[in-house]
């Protein structure tokens, strides 16, 4: 079975190093290969907050702007990740509920899990941080939007579940404890889920949450998209590069892709506090769900369905040919996403999406064989066979139709054919004894 992973980096993985003086009071770190990460440090600043100036996204992607109208209060996020360190200072009073279901993390879902534990932080504090202050500090597109830590552990054995029945567990832990939205960064690396995941997913849709997911990276092998992207009603996530572009080398593509948001050079809070920049489509999910956030905090009456098509028709095509499997309907606009008319549209619901697919393609899955409670049904008992036709001797050696026309009749033709053969055979031997004897 595949392995889960984070959808985050090319390479899976992540570079730290201690802080280094530099003109903006930060350092970065190349490697060729690996994911472009910074670790920001506390040294004094060149300008008022260098951290809060790296949120390029903020203003080229209209969250400061539809801030005036949403900031995400009154909806619950759930980030199904490796935990998330609430007692960051971005992330105090945050988490407001959590749980861990690999058996390996705390009851409240806020101890880092897995190989790569910083990962559910980052997400977390990119989605709905709050700052250190007014202008300083990490602040989240969703800034007034709680958190519910779901806690799993990828890469890691020793956990209660599998990976599959993790997530299945995790979404139903969400959904029945309030989650409006529920973010996943992370991916199974193939196009196709377990069944468990049908009902949990259906779960969420038939109660009115909307299911963010990364799209996977290239770099870390996934050249198209992996599920939860490809499950239908899922809303699919793909990445972009600072100048807007698809960010080949980060992000996978594929047809089920809704949108495109930021995946590079972006800043997050790691546990124990202290920043990171980085790489991948983990980090573009948490900014759509985070505007999932503001878009049902600003419409507390639209469902699921109708959030998704606010995201998806004021999405901005950016002079591409849309929809597309690299940029699906476009790159995010938060602030049209919160105040533009939006039709609503006659698609189907995710709901509706996923039960005509299940229909469709779990047909070959045969229901249990061994009933739960002894059948009380009458037997039916079968008509018995007409009996045989009695044998007529006689007519066995008289002709029949089929007889007739593939035995009898070419037979006749076959003698007489040979009778004539032989006649005119006779015939001409007598002609040549004739001429013979009168020479």
């Amino acid at each position: 079975m595949p392995g889960l992973r984070p959808a985050v980096g090319t390479a899976g993985r992540r570079v730290r190093r201690p802080f280094r003086r530099a003109l903006a009071g930060f350092a970065i770190i190349l490697a060729a290969g690996v994911p472009v990460v910074a670790v920001v440090g506390d040294a004094p600043a060149a300008r008022a907050d260098q951290v809060r100036d790296l949120e390029y996204w903020l203003n080229d992607y209209g969250f400061s702007e539809a801030w005036g109208t949403s900031t995400g209060s009154d909806v619950t996020v759930a980030v199904i990740d490796t935990g998330v360190d609430g007692s960051v200072a971005e992330l105090d009073g945050v988490v407001v509920g959590g749980t861990d279901v690999s058996g390996l993390g705390s009851a409240n879902g806020q101890t880092p899990v897995g190989l790569d534990n910083e990962h559910g932080t980052l997400v977390a504090s990119l989605l709905a941080g709050r700052g250190t202050g007014e202008d300083s500090g990490l602040i989240g597109v969703a800034p007034a939007a709680s958190i519910l830590s779901v806690s799993v552990a990828f890469g890691t054995s020793g956990a209660d579940l599998s990976n599959d029945d993790q997530i299945a567990k995790g979404i139903r832990w969400a959904v029945d404890n309030g989650a409006d939205v529920i973010n996943m960064s992370l991916t199974r690396n193939t196009l196709d889920w377990p069944t468990s995941w049908d009902d949990a997913f259906m779960y969420a849709f038939e109660n009115d949450v909307v299911v963010v997911a990364a799209a996977g990276n290239r770099g870390s092998g996934t050249t198209e998209v992996g599920a939860p992207a490809t499950i239908p009603g899922v809303l699919t996530v793909a990445g972009v590069d600072r100048d807007k572009e698809a960010s080949f080398d980060a992000s996978s593509q594929g047809i089920t892709i809704a949108v495109a948001a930021p995946s590079e050079k972006l800043v997050g809070v790691a546990p124990g506090g202290g920043y990171l920049q980085w790489d991948g489509t983990s980090a573009a999910a948490p900014i759509v769900s985070g505007l999932v956030a503001l878009v049902r905090s600003a419409y507390p009456k639209l469902d699921a369905a109708g959030v998704i098509d606010r995201v998806i028709e004021t999405a901005n095509a950016n002079g591409h040919t849309v929809p597309s499997p690299i940029y699906g309907n476009g790159l995010i606009d938060a602030a049209a996403a919160v105040s533009d008319s939006v039709p609503r549209s006659t698609s189907d619901t995710p709901t509706e999406l996923l039960q005509e697919w299940i229909t469709l393609h779990r047909r070959a899955i045969s229901a249990p064989t061994t009933p739960t409670e002894p059948s009380t049904a009458e037997p039916v008992v079968p008509d018995p066979d007409p009996p045989l036709p009695e044998r007529d001797t006689a007519a066995a050696w008289l002709p029949t139709p089929l007889t007739l026309t593939y035995v009898s009749l070419p037979l006749a033709v076959l003698v007489g054919f040979g009778i004539l053969v032989t006649l005119f055979g006779i015939g001409a031997t007598r002609h040549f004894k004739r001429i013979h004897s009168k020479h």
